[in-house]
């Protein structure tokens, strides 16, 4: 049988590509040219392929292995491989956000330098993350106003709690003098938001990363998700994750976090409430987190956004 190699695949972009994979208690392996997962039952071991050339990430979980051949044809595919916990979060590698990144010299370089050209200058960095607040808050109104399945449960851009939120924030964001005061600004329109969606699923919710419950799980496990769009988008432009505009710049990772902003409140925070009220398991919220990233074409959002920026100043 004749096998494939990673040269013969057809190339797609990868802010076209469909999958973000979570495996857990397998073993990632290559065989016959292709990568498959290997689930072993009692009786009978079952293989699954993964489609590569269609796959954007793969999530290892817990009791995963992967071997040094699928690695291989996984980075000749351009394929990001990260590891993280249980449920896909937490994403680690010691205590930062990490990926096992293709090794690709043949990455371009424009975006890098149109970073790097503004991003040592410390006003340029605060219009860059004003801009990116400003694209937040147009990708809430887009989405809030656009999927028929977030009306039904009650959520639209043109409730007045909802307006008042990111109307508020918008109109702010010319007079804030530094990235602090953005982030100020900014958790104060997102505690908005939670309370707009608790009311509407009728929930009891406060912010807590370690609580428990079923919507703070939720948005923890769909920001970890927005993480990986984040680092992926990143990847393929070529801008390293620490140059970051808005969060720590003691943190390697600081830029993901601000990529990924720009659809979180969008997708992940109410659907988060959603899944909690209609008491979906891990695996059902993380289907329709994925499945509403494809839909609203979150992955293609973050290209143009981080593009349009690199480029913002010349």
């Amino acid at each position: 049988m004749d096998t494939l190699k990673p040269t013969d695949l057809k190339a797609i972009l990868d802010s076209k590509r469909a999958n973000i994979f979570y495996l857990e208690h397998c073993r990632v392996m290559q065989k016959d040219g292709r990568v498959l997962y290997l689930t072993e039952t009692k009786y009978k071991n079952h293989y699954y392929n993964i489609p590569i050339a269609n796959t954007t990430c793969i999530l290892l979980g817990t009791g995963t292995s992967i071997t040094q051949a699928a690695m291989r044809m996984l980075a000749s595919a351009g394929v990001l491989v990260g590891f993280c916990g249980g449920g896909a979060t937490p994403l680690f590698s010691g205590a930062e956000i990490e990926w096992l990144n293709p090794q690709s010299e043949y990455r371009p370089t424009e975006y890098v330098q149109g970073w790097l050209s503004f991003w040592f200058d410390e006003q340029k960095r605060l219009t860059i993350a004003k801009e990116f607040q400003r694209k937040r808050i147009e990708f809430i109104q887009h989405v809030w106003s656009k999927d028929k399945e977030l009306r039904e449960f009650g959520f639209s851009a043109d409730d007045a709690d909802v307006v008042h939120a990111y109307t508020s924030f918008h109109d702010q964001l010319t007079q804030l003098q530094s990235v602090n005061d953005i982030l100020l600004a900014e958790a104060q329109m997102t505690k908005q938001l939670y309370k707009a969606a608790a009311t509407r699923c009728q929930l009891i919710f406060e912010r807590n990363h370690e609580a428990g419950d079923l919507a703070n799980n939720f948005l923890n496990h769909g920001n970890y998700l927005a993480y990986g769009l984040g680092a992926t988008t990143l990847w393929v432009l070529g801008i390293p994750h620490g140059f970051a505009v808005m969060h720590g710049k003691t943190r390697r990772g600081a830029l993901v976090f601000d990529v990924a902003d720009l659809v979180k409140d969008a997708i992940v925070l109410p659907w988060a409430f959603v899944c909690a009220k209609e008491e979906f398991s891990e695996q059902e919220f993380r289907q329709k987190i994925l499945q509403k990233f494809t839909q609203h074409k979150a992955l293609d959002f973050m290209f143009e956004q981080v593009k349009l920026a690199s480029q913002h100043f010349k």
